[in-house]
């Protein structure tokens, strides 16, 4: 156990423990403003981890951290630590682990369901959903590694869920009219061409580089997606295994992608749209309101990318393969949009019964 004042004049305290499988540990907590504070904490941590599962929530919270961040990828622990930072932590932070129960999980979620947003609304259901089951991981972390006889979440029904508001695309015909309005930003233009004719997440877009273009071929290779965190510029490997994929571009598509590339001064590697989210998201409410088109989210032009492919006819498997989804989930997700598929099916199997 030690403590130290750190240059910019607060003070730093690390412990050294052994964890309930007796391996050899240690954690450190900065930003005391104090040493008195530091020893303290340093006394109460050394304290909880002698009687196990005593400590506070807080504390906890540092064991949490040291398992969980290196096995996740950036992006997705500074999700995770948002939602920890400002939905549980000011909850349940001083809390004893041991001492948490049911009642208190369920005054938490009415808390988290009578809260207002920065727009004055409540949360989305998902919104909840994925807070939830944050606050569920942690305390499923503590029984299986940390010796907590039991979650109080879980007798606890879950608020929230899984699924948003109904999906929102375009039609062709609204995306075109929005497309001719930010026709003159020829970045702006040609981003937005590859999100709805290709179908590929935004991050996938931003990451792109020359060398991931074969324009011979009229192909897109997927292999990474693009993320501003902390301010700080972030390329990392994509969503999901099933995300690295090989796209084929439209012949108009492609011809449009060689043009603007020309007018490029870059290298094969360099980003072909070095702008971030933020930038599209600019772009999307300037289209909107010059063209009329009705507002959606950026991702919802994956969703009118889909919507455009069962309409013209394309199996499930097709288009999963094409936005680097599973299957199953594209099924699930548009189930709605391919009604005419079943009608099909059942004149099909009422076709072959009749020829028996």
């Amino acid at each position: 156990m030690s403590v130290r004042c750190e240059g910019n004049g607060t003070w730093t305290a690390q412990v050294w423990y052994r964890d309930s499988r007796n391996r050899r540990r240690h954690t450190i907590k900065r930003g005391f403003k104090s040493e008195e504070e530091a020893n303290e904490w340093e006394a109460s941590f050394s304290k909880a981890d002698s009687e196990n599962m005593s400590m506070k929530f807080s504390q906890f919270m540092n064991l949490y951290t040291e398992d969980m961040r290196p096995r996740l990828r950036e992006s997705t622990w500074h999700t995770k630590q948002h939602m920890i930072d400002k939905k549980i932590m000011p909850f349940f932070g001083e809390m004893s682990m041991d001492e948490i129960t049911t009642i208190d999980v369920i005054r938490w979620q009415n808390e988290m369901m009578s809260e207002k947003g920065p727009k004055g609304t409540g949360y989305a259901e998902t919104y909840l959903r994925a807070v939830n089951n944050q606050l569920n991981a942690i305390f499923n972390h503590a029984v299986r590694y940390y010796g907590l006889p039991k979650s109080p979440c879980a007798r606890v029904d879950k608020m929230g869920s899984k699924q948003g508001d109904e999906m929102k695309f375009w039609t062709k015909e609204e995306y075109l009219k929005f497309a001719e309005a930010i026709m003159d930003k020829p970045d702006s233009f040609t981003a937005f061409e590859i999100l709805y004719w290709c179908g590929l997440r935004v991050g996938e877009m931003l990451a792109l580089t020359p060398s991931d273009i074969n324009l011979e071929r009229s192909t897109i290779s997927v292999t990474k997606t693009f993320q501003r965190i902390h301010g700080r510029d972030t390329v990392t490997e994509p969503k999901t295994k099933k995300s690295i994929r090989l796209v084929t571009m439209p012949k108009f598509l492609s011809e449009e992608i060689a043009e603007y590339i020309a007018s490029l001064d870059v290298g094969d590697h360099d980003r072909l749209f070095p702008f971030t989210k933020t930038r599209m998201h600019h772009e999307m409410d300037r289209g909107c309101k010059e063209s009329g088109v009705k507002r959606i989210r950026i991702h919802d032009l994956r969703h009118s990318h889909v919507s455009l492919l069962i309409d013209m006819g394309f199996s499930a498997v097709a288009i999963a393969d094409r936005v680097g989804h599973e299957s199953a989930n594209i099924t699930y997700r548009y189930a709605h949009m391919f009604p005419n598929k079943q009608r099909d099916m059942a004149s099909a199997l009422d076709a072959g019964r009749r020829k028996i």
